[in-house]
């Protein structure tokens, strides 16, 4: 809101510097300082009243140091991470901006789906919580709406680059080096790590039969629907100690702020050879507010917590994530970006189908891991949780630093 009252009292008055809010990096910079300033302050006051309300977390005996401890912690503290990234994104951003109207959708999506999960827990005393199948239903429709957008909606465009020749190039032999970019409409990505890096999913379909990429949404679609369950899935798992869903999180989505900043500029992207979406930079301002609300939520979430997420926070950041990177384009990086969610996901999965595995042919089930997710194994063999979250966060940040290089590795 306060960037379109600026926006008019420049057509209006032409006032010196009133045009500065239309730089993204200042918009966004104020983004990320308003929403760390409303999850310290605005966080307080949500503690203070869940622990008046007696709404604390409920803790199964496990058999984890310092898990009794935990018993009554405040839980529910997504709603500061919510309401501290939409608060700047309503009045900075523009909130016409299809990519905004998509983040904001996922935020307040996912928030519902974690809120319902976390109310049954806190307030009917349900410790199942949300049925799994109804949970996996909201981040399947999330997924189908972000899908169909990207798939139908026109303004969800890239702009490619396209070599012109003079006449006096062709006639003397000499390449090509003029440009000029077209907007065109695609569901195109980027391929991580290598040089000829855009990949159209409509080839999944057209190498068998080039007809068949007018259908390609029906493969899109559901790859979409995968990406967001996994990722908002995996960022689930991961907030099982304090400070690590968070931690790390905020990370990933400093990570994806800077590569939605380089796509939505001509001159970096055209220098780093990478792909160029226009109106894409707006994100920026969205998820540098995300990024202070971690932070800011961090501050009370490291050990020893004094307020848990709950599936409020970390089914809608996983759900973020995932369309953050979708949007710019960069899915295909989540494999290594999301590096401590995938293993967090995969040490389920695997603990699992071991587990039926043995016992099928054995009749007593083994275990791989001495308890899964992969970060409660270590608490088993004796690390404390600080160390775990450490450590998990400095892997974390290297693994972001690959992605960030990779755009040069090419």
């Amino acid at each position: 809101m306060i960037y379109y009252i600026f926006e008019y009292l420049k057509k209006k008055y032409n006032l010196p510097g009133i045009g500065l809010l239309h730089y993204i990096s200042l918009r966004a910079g104020i983004a990320l300082i308003l929403s760390l300033c409303v999850a310290l302050f605005y966080g307080k006051m949500v503690i203070d009243w869940i622990q008046k309300k007696q709404l604390g977390e409920k803790v199964r005996d496990l058999g984890l140091v310092g898990q009794k401890e935990k018993e009554g912690t405040p839980t529910m503290g997504g709603i500061i991470i919510v309401a501290a990234t939409l608060i700047p994104t309503l009045l900075l951003a523009r909130l016409g901006n299809i990519y905004v109207i998509m983040l904001v959708v996922t935020m307040l999506w996912m928030g519902f789906v974690g809120f319902t999960d976390d109310y049954i827990k806190v307030f009917k005393k349900n410790k199942e919580g949300l049925k799994a199948r109804l949970k996996i239903l909201g981040q399947v429709g999330l997924g189908i709406f972000i899908g169909s957008v990207m798939y139908f909606n026109e303004k969800i465009t890239i702009k490619e680059k396209i070599k012109t020749s003079t006449r006096f190039e062709i006639a003397h032999g000499k390449a090509p080096h003029r440009f000029f970019y077209t907007e065109k409409h695609t569901i195109k990505t980027t391929l991580p790590f290598v040089k000829d890096n855009e990949f159209d999913y409509a080839w999944l379909l057209s190498w068998a039969d080039e007809d068949w990429d007018q259908y390609v949404w029906i493969v899109f679609i559901p790859i979409v629907v995968l990406i967001i369950t996994s990722v908002s899935n995996g960022a689930n798992l991961t907030d099982g100690i304090d400070g690590l869903a968070a931690g790390t999180s905020s990370v990933i989505v400093a990570t994806l702020a800077l590569l939605a900043w380089i796509s939505g500029n001509v001159i970096f992207a055209s220098y780093l050879n990478i792909m160029y979406i226009p109106n894409v930079g707006e994100m920026v301002i969205f998820s540098a507010a995300l990024v202070g609300a971690l932070i800011g939520f961090l501050w009370y979430n490291t050990y020893p917590a004094q307020v848990f997420m709950g599936d409020t926070g970390s089914l809608t950041v996983g759900g973020v994530i995932a369309v953050l990177a979708i949007t710019t384009r960069k899915e295909l990086s989540l494999p290594v970006l999301c590096g401590i969610f995938l293993i967090e996901n995969l040490s389920v999965i695997i603990q699992v189908l071991y587990f039926k595995y043995t016992k099928l042919k054995h009749g007593v089930g083994r275990r791989i891991f001495l308890m899964a997710p992969l970060h409660h194994h270590f608490q088993k063999l004796g690390y404390h949780e600080s160390m775990i979250v450490s450590r998990f966060l400095i892997i974390q940040i290297m693994l972001a630093v690959v992605v960030i290089i990779s755009l040069k590795i090419r």
